[in-house]
């Protein structure tokens, strides 16, 4: 007679995968058990309060705030543009024409802040007194208008 071929190792995985289909099983009829479908409307309900907060009870009306229409704002508000164009004092730290750029030290933050040829009204050099004012560019503050004071 012939040996069997089921081996330790093959008995072993088949009754790891029965446990498995089992655990599963039963995981299942517990989610069902305690399944919360079949709620009522009055169980799923929530409500906001006065102050904003989700309750399970309803508001008190006598609490109700009266609201118009007109006063009720959708979407943010259009802001003006309000330019303020603070002119700066500073010195010339380094400037190079051949490259036509440059940085100028601001005297009240002591901030360097970098100034190209495009954004002067005259010519500057180093260790010049200047006024400028800045724009915001890709890499940090640039300085525009800048001109020697006398």
């Amino acid at each position: 007679m012939g040996r069997s071929t089921e081996t330790f190792s093959k008995k072993e995985r088949e009754k790891k995968k029965a446990k498995k289909q089992l655990d599963k099983k039963e995981k299942a009829e517990d989610r069902k058990s305690s399944a919360s479908k079949g709620k009522s409307l009055d169980d799923m309900m929530a409500y906001v309060d006065e102050n904003g907060n989700i309750t399970s009870t309803p508001p008190d009306a006598s609490r109700r705030k009266q609201v118009l229409a007109e006063n009720i704002q959708i979407g943010t508000p259009k802001q003006e543009d309000i330019e303020v164009e603070i002119v700066r004092n500073g010195i010339v730290a380094f400037f190079n024409d051949s490259k036509g750029f440059g940085f100028i030290r601001d005297l009240q933050t002591q901030e360097s802040v970098f100034v190209h040829v495009n954004g002067l009204a005259e010519q500057i050099k180093e260790n010049d007194k200047v006024t400028f004012e800045t724009e915001q560019g890709q890499k940090g503050l640039n300085a525009i208008k800048v001109k020697k004071v006398k």
